[in-house]
């Protein structure tokens, strides 16, 4: 919620504990156990940024943070909470849009090939260093030939076409191994069969359609967008690559626009280890740079996580705001990560951050914000405020009807299909088996004629010779009827002489 002072009210201990917020874009973590809280801490903390008119995404692994599209009702806890606190929650709903990559609870959300790009394709289907080279030429050589790489069908047709044509790319684009292409082809497959190809396509979302921002009695409310990641998040490897995305596009888009009174747009970045889980070293580079440098676009990145241990030093130094419930100590390797985490914080006389960490209930935790001139502050034991929306999953019917509100329907609802890569080579593939068939036609009509040829040629053989016999027939005939008649002559000369 948002105090009089226009600032972030997120918890409370002997005393209200703020985020300041021209420093909640300098990022933040929120972690914890299993059970400790940290849902119900990020609901909290996305309902604070609307109030302040900063919309924000998250990912709801259960759908749970779909209450913020209701009202909150009044509990026992939530009544003794604020007794406590000495405030009153007014329990509102938020601005809401609900997406989701398979278009199932939420508007699609679907990204080109292209745009997905090589080193996120590389990570997802686990390539090797020569696969995710040969998948690079693939990219390079669909671009140079202007063959529009859209969804999995165009770069399957691609490098199906690619290594059936490897040698006539080879000078130009390096050795195209029919055997990582192979490789390729059969994650490829795999992919598709996890819905893959349900958010490889168009329309591609546009990254602007989260930064709206909502009057509500006359009160600017930022929109709140939610991704239902329940069923994206059987693929660990394709969910942080897809969110890895959303990051990068957004980073890419947005201009420069340094120190701000308030963020611009907040990224919760949930279930982030797996982020970091077997990622490549550029892909760590990639990260590292985005984390780095999109806080002067105006963006703030939020993650959540079990163990703070989880994220790379270089990040977790990066992380300004922090949200810390409770952690277990069940192995010595758990132990260790308590003692680090403890001394991440500026140590507060009061108790023992160590000793805290393992005695937080759920709800509670240990917080320390930047202040205005940008310092951790001293780490306070506090407990949590409670959410203004509802706690806990809505409706079926209730999401429909928040998506119908959205407007977004007709934008996102049906998938378009454009003369792409796959199209281009089956136009490609029908002409060159035109060209053939023709070629194939054009010889045997040519194979044809010339037996024509020579059968003409030997049936006038033929003929001749038939001529020249019966000439010859003839020419016999008549001097052997010559011969006889002379003979006759001659014979009866002969025998009148002899009388």
């Amino acid at each position: 919620m948002i105090n009089n002072e226009e600032k972030l009210y997120v918890a409370h201990s002997d005393h209200p504990l703020i985020i300041e917020p021209k420093m909640a874009n300098r990022h933040g973590l929120i972690a914890g156990a299993t059970g400790t809280g940290k849902t119900v801490s990020l609901q909290v903390l996305a309902e604070s940024f609307s109030d302040l008119g900063v919309p924000c995404f998250m990912a709801d692994m259960k759908g749970d943070l779909s209450g913020v599209y209701k009202a909150g009702e009044l509990t026992k806890f939530i009544a003794k909470r604020q007794d406590e606190f000495g405030v009153k929650f007014d329990f509102q709903p938020y601005p809401t849009q609900f997406f989701d990559v398979y278009g199932e609870q939420g508007h699609p959300m679907r990204v080109t090939i292209k745009d997905f790009g090589v080193m996120l394709f590389s990570r997802i289907m686990s390539l090797t260093d020569t696969q995710e080279g040969v998948l690079n030429a693939v990219f390079r050589i669909c671009e140079d030939r202007k063959m529009p790489l859209d969804d999995l069908k165009d770069l399957r047709a691609a490098l199906n076409y690619i290594g059936q044509n490897a040698k006539e790319f080879q000078t130009e684009y390096g050795n195209i191994s029919s055997v990582s292409v192979g490789s390729i082809q059969r994650n490829l497959l795999a992919l598709e069969e996890q819905g893959g190809d349900q958010f490889f396509g168009l329309p591609e979302f546009d990254i602007n359609d989260f930064f709206s921002v909502e009057k509500i009695n006359g009160i600017k409310k930022g929109m709140i967008n939610i991704l239902a990641a329940d069923k994206l998040y059987n693929n660990p490897k394709l969910y942080s690559a897809f969110l890895m995305w959303l990051l990068t596009s957004i980073y890419n888009q947005l201009p420069e626009v340094g120190d701000m009174d308030k963020p611009k747009f907040i990224f919760f970045f949930d279930e982030a280890h797996l982020l970091f889980d077997d990622a490549s070293k550029a892909l760590m580079e990639q990260i590292e740079k985005v984390v780095r440098l999109i806080r002067s676009k105006g963006v703030g990145v939020y993650f959540i996580t079990q163990n703070p241990m989880d994220i790379p030093e270089d990040i977790l130094g990066q992380l300004g705001n922090k949200i810390q419930h409770a952690l277990r100590a069940f192995t010595p390797k758990d132990q260790k990560a308590i003692k680090a985490v403890a001394q991440s914080f500026r140590t507060n006389e009061k108790f023992d951050t160590e000793k805290a960490l393992l005695e937080l209930e759920t709800g509670e935790a240990l917080i320390s914000f930047l202040d205005e001139k940008g310092a951790p502050s001293i780490v306070e034991r506090a407990k949590m405020l409670c959410p203004q929306g509802q706690i806990g999953p809505i409706t079926a019917e209730e999401r429909k009807q928040a998506m119908k509100e959205s407007g977004l329907e007709k934008k996102y609802g049906e998938t378009i299909q454009r003369e792409s890569a796959y199209e281009i080579l089956i136009k490609e593939s029908e002409r060159k088996q035109k060209e053939a068939e023709e070629q194939k036609a054009k010889a045997q009509a040519e194979k044809e004629a010339e037996k024509r040829r020579k059968e003409e040629e030997r049936e006038a053989r033929s003929k001749a010779t038939s001529r020249k016999s019966s000439s010859n027939t003839w020419y016999g005939k008549a001097l052997t009827s010559i011969a006889r008649n002379l003979g006759n002559k001659l014979v009866n000369e002969v025998i009148k002489k002899l009388k």
